[in-house]
Order: structure tokens, then sequence, then C-alpha cells
């Protein structure tokens, strides 16, 4: 029997809320209730500071001299040893740098290496599009028989065999927010000889990751969604220690040389993860970057997933409960445990609906064919606002306006 909840339950909860006190060090911008932070983390009031410090002080007034003076040059390794706790590694095991496109595809070339004689790369057709097409990319630059194969993670145990190099999955699924079992489908990624590979950019910020503890080989992410580095921000790169001495990256920019600064002739790698840095780092979103992720660990992962837990629950609850006759059909596992820190609903008019949803102030996003994808970012989110968020879409679909022209005009970014 479905639990009835009202806005006194959320107000309660939020005042018994241990991270409640987190929110006060987010912008938000008044009457907004913000569902995508699953795609675009809110801005640390601590970043505009750091950035201006950045600017105004180490690039104006120190210029050159901040690469040894601030730090500029450690920045990729300073702050990925600053994100290893949040996912499970070690300190030495992960850069921030590059794109998460960018990391996949070193992540990819260099599983390849690891593993000669092996030419094929798993992942599954509904993986994030871009870590489809940079697999489909390699596979098309190198030829000779590289190719990839589309398996969906509760098949995996069955489509593999000895040509099989590496299999790269997300952990979360963009899309349902189903939550893979890393370390199971790395023991059977391992039982045949390959490497596994880790999406990350859906669980780094929001939930617990053991890349270390499920033997994890190579994992990426991104800077911007639930670590709230800011759009655009640095993505990361893990390797596991055990095969830092042998691994080969393609993008032998001069900052992954080991001594880039003695300008040689010919490429010669860093020792450790220093290898997989390609070019310049982008100092100031990379400052912002680890100003933020401070906050992350300050709030601390296991409680982010606490809260987030009962909150997509309580928004799953509250659709039922306030619009469960809408057609809105959850398409996310009921089962919270199963998922990741966003829900999404199936309807046929999703687009719209996201378009007039905002209208009226909260933002969420929406993924084709037909999918309300609504963010929970525990860190500024509070139980009061997904009470007015369901309020507003309950006003959205009982008046139908979503039906409004206006609301059917595709932009650019959905």
């Amino acid at each position: 029997m479905l639990t009835m909840h009202t806005r006194a339950d959320m107000e309660a909860l939020d005042r018994a809320d241990p991270l409640r006190a987190f929110r006060d060090r987010f912008v938000i911008p008044e009457g907004l209730v913000y569902l995508d932070g699953n795609s675009l983390g809110m801005m640390p009031r601590v970043a505009a500071a750091r950035a201006a410090r950045t600017v105004e002080v180490e690039w104006a007034q120190g210029l050159i001299s901040s690469w040894n003076d601030h730090g500029w040059i450690d920045l990729p390794l300073r702050v990925g040893a600053r994100l290893a706790p949040l996912v499970g590694a070690s300190a030495d095991e992960i850069v921030a740098c590059d794109s998460t496109s960018i990391n996949l595809f070193k992540a990819l070339a260099s599983a390849l290496a690891l593993r000669p004689g092996r030419r094929t790369i798993v992942t599954n057709a509904g993986n994030f599009p871009t870590d489809v097409y940079i697999a489909e990319g390699l596979c098309r630059l190198l030829g000779d028989g590289a190719t990839l194969r589309r398996v969906e993670p509760r098949d995996l145990a069955n489509a593999l065999d000895d040509s099989v190099a590496a299999v790269a999955y997300s952990h979360v699924d963009y899309k349902s927010a189903r939550l893979e079992d890393m370390a199971g489908l790395t023991a059977i990624i391992h039982a045949a000889g390959a490497l596994a590979i880790w999406d990350l950019s859906h669980s780094a910020g929001a939930l617990p990751v053991d890349l270390d503890g499920a033997k994890a080989d190579f994992a990426v992410g991104c800077g911007y969604k639930y670590l709230n580095g800011g759009p655009g921000a640095p993505a990361f790169l893990f390797a596991a220690r055990r095969h830092h001495a042998a691994m080969q990256q393609p993008l032998s920019g001069w900052l992954g040389h080991a001594a880039p600064f003695a300008f040689e002739d010919s490429y010669r790698p860093a020792s450790g993860m220093a290898r997989m840095i390609c070019g310049t780092p982008p100092v100031i979103s990379m400052a912002v970057l680890e100003e933020a992720i401070g906050i992350v660990a300050e709030a601390g992962v296991d409680r982010l997933r606490e809260k987030s837990t009962r909150m997509t629950t309580l928004l799953a609850d509250l659709v039922a409960q306030e619009i469960g006759d809408s057609g809105l059909v959850l398409a996310s596992p009921v089962d919270a445990a199963q998922r990741g820190s966003h829900l999404v609903f199936a309807h046929d008019e999703g687009y719209a609906i996201i378009q007039a949803l905002k209208a009226r102030g909260v933002v969420g996003d929406f993924r084709a064919p037909d999918l309300v994808r609504l963010g929970i970012a525990p860190l500024y989110l509070s139980h009061v606002e997904l009470w007015e968020a369901v309020q507003r879409l309950k006003a959205v679909m009982q008046n139908g306006e979503w039906r409004a022209p206006r609301f059917r005009v595709r932009a650019a970014v959905t």
C-alpha cells in the first residue's frame, strides 16, 4: 500500500537532514527547483572566489611563474588525488584531464594494447552515445579486424570469447538510472581474459564507488554533474596501478612525457598516471573543480547516497500519490538500491512536459524518445522542493499545459 506523504512530512525531513547546511554553499536561484544536477551541477559559492583568485592573482599578477608558484603544473594529478577516495581508488591511480570522450578513447586504446591479438570491444547499445561513438571511431581508426560488439550487461556472460579485449559499460545508465553490478561484471570480464572499463559520469559524487575493490582496470567520468565543477569541467581517468608500467595511451602529448621541459625529439612516457596527460591543463576550470570536489568529500559519499536513495523513493511515491493517473510511467528500477540518483518517467509527450515544467520553475531534462528525467543532487536539494516539484508537475499534467505549441519547439539542448 502506498504511504501517503504531506508537505509537513517533507519539512520534518529537511529539519532532520544532516546535509542541510551544504545547501547554503551553493548559488540557488530564487523560486527555482533544480532537478538537473545529474546533468550540470549547481555552482558552489566558493567557485566564483576560486576562479577570481586564479584569474586576478595567479594569472594577472603571477603570470607564467604561477605554473610553479601556484602549482598549476600539478593540477591534473592533484585534483585526481583529491577525487580518488570518492571512487574507491588510490591517489596515484587517477588524473583529471581532458573530456570524458577523450579519456575513454585513451582507456580503450590502452586496453587493446594490453591485450594484443584481441580486437573486439564490447559495450551495450543503450550506453551513453559518446561512449558508443568513441568505440566505433577507434575501431574505424584501427581497422584490421577491430570490431565493436553490442551486448547488454545482463547477457554478458554468454557473449565473451577470446577475441574480446575490453568491455566498456556505464556504472549508472544515463536513461533509466539502472545501477550495474560493477564487481560482478568485472569478474565475468576478467574470467574471459578481457579488461573492464567503467564510465562513472552518473556515479561519481552521488553514490559509493569502489574501483579497486571491484578490480576495475580503467574508468572515466566527468566533473560537471554531481561533482559540481561547472560547464565543461575537466573529466578524469582511472587506471589500476597494476597497469601503469605497461599501459600505452595513443595521445602522446608533451605533458605526458617523462621530462616535458627537456624538449626531447621523441616521446618517452612519464611514469604512472602522468603518462595519461596529453596537453596543457585548463587551469581556471581545473582550479574550480578542485574546490568543488572538496565539498563533496566533506559531505561524504555514504551520506549523499543515503539521502539520494530516500529522495528518489519519495519522488516516485509523490508522483504516484499526486498524479498517478497522469500517464507518466516510472521507467527506472523500482528498487532504490538498484538505481542511481535520478528517475525517469515515460510519456509520449515527454519533451513538451519538460518544457512546460520549466516554465513553472522546475528544471529537469528530456531524453529521447519519450523520457522525462528528474535528477536528485542531494548536496543542495531539499525534500520540500520535491513536494513543490510534484505539485507543479501536477498542474502541468492536469491543466494540459504541455499542449501549448511553444512547448513542442525542440531546442538544441534537451
